[in-house]
């Protein structure tokens, strides 16, 4: 039995992932069981102590909070159980078997490019931050500074954690408008974010003007690029992350022990130019 731990079913990205998890482990050969977390680590650490108790074979784990979570990692691995991160990562090199990530840093830094190019090195922006015990929402947002910063005019006149979450940023997104509503541009640090930003800016009238820049590949997002309300996405491939991460599971449960410590999967970015070779979580 494999059991498949993710950080939040309330985001269609950890959704679709926990899925691809399910749906390749039991290709294996693997019954398997879905945890959700709800963005809870004290939630998680009752999932990992179930777990244990079950004798489960592996854990295909997305964790919630990157210092956190180590702990449960550590639990699982003392019992014997394997655990393979998935998109998002524990600061230990010690205690996952492996870990399957994206490559937050470098889609955000072309995304930070094309951002400079579609705001013409000059306007002020808002970036909405997702959890900020999440390693990804500082790649990302490191990423896209390390581009963005060295155009002076280019001025971020808010920063906000909106935890990768739509309503919440749609709140957050309506809150910054009143303080600043003369904005050219939004990077946000997931696509659910994008589109909670996105109905806000309709709701204030300013759709047409402020350009929004998102992260992950979803469905709506996608859609959203194609019909020219969002600017673009950096494409994360969850089924390739999820699919891996099963893969190295089975391979250690049949004793192979040289799994490499840390996968990265590169991101692509997507705009209205090649909107049309991908689709949701993936290419056509």
């Amino acid at each position: 039995m494999i059991a498949i731990v993710v950080s939040t079913l309330n985001n269609p990205w950890f959704v679709f992932l926990g899925q691809q998890a399910a749906k390749k482990a039991s290709a294996l050969g693997y019954e398997t069981k879905l945890f959700d977390s709800q963005n809870n680590t004290s939630l998680e650490s009752d999932h990992f102590d179930n777990i244990i108790v079950e004798g489960f074979s592996a854990i295909l784990f997305n964790p919630t909070d990157a210092d956190g979570s180590i702990a449960n990692v550590k639990k699982a691995k003392a019992a014997g159980i394997p655990v393979f991160c998935m998109d998002r990562e524990v600061n230990s090199s010690t205690v996952a078997t492996s870990q399957v990530l994206s490559d937050s840093y470098s889609g955000a830094v072309d995304i930070g490019k094309y951002f400079v190019q579609q705001l013409h090195k000059k306007g002020n922006y808002v970036e909405l931050l997702g959890l900020v015990g999440d390693n990804n929402t500082w790649a990302r947002s490191k990423g896209f500074h390390s581009v963005v910063d060295n155009y002076p005019g280019l001025k971020m006149v808010a920063q906000q954690s909106a935890d990768f979450d739509r309503n919440k940023a749609m709140d957050v997104m309506e809150s910054i408008l009143q303080a600043h509503p003369s904005i050219d541009g939004v990077f946000c640090g997931n696509d659910a974010m994008a589109m909670g930003a996105y109905q806000a800016l309709v709701s204030d009238g300013l759709a047409d003007k402020v350009k929004v820049f998102g992260f992950d590949g979803s469905d709506d997002v996608v859609a959203a690029i194609k019909a020219g309300k969002v600017c673009c996405t950096g494409m994360q491939f969850p089924k390739l992350i999820a699919e891996t991460a099963a893969t190295l599971a089975d391979e250690y449960i049949k004793g192979k022990r040289d799994l490499p410590g840390k996968v990265q999967v590169a991101v692509e970015l997507v705009t209205k130019n090649n909107v049309d070779d991908y689709i949701g979580y993936g290419k056509k």
